[in-house]
């Protein structure tokens, strides 16, 4: 459980580096939260 942790901090550290402006976060985000969408729609 403690990998999965950190993995995902990881990623978010990642994204959140490559973002150079707020909107780049929230666009982010966004991309992010349609993708869970999408997955959960084809469940």
């Amino acid at each position: 459980m403690k990998h999965i942790a950190n993995l995902c901090v990881v990623t978010i550290a990642l994204l959140l580096a490559g973002c150079n402006t707020v909107q780049g976060v929230g666009q982010d985000v966004q991309k992010a939260g349609q993708v869970l969408e999408d997955a959960a729609r084809k469940k």
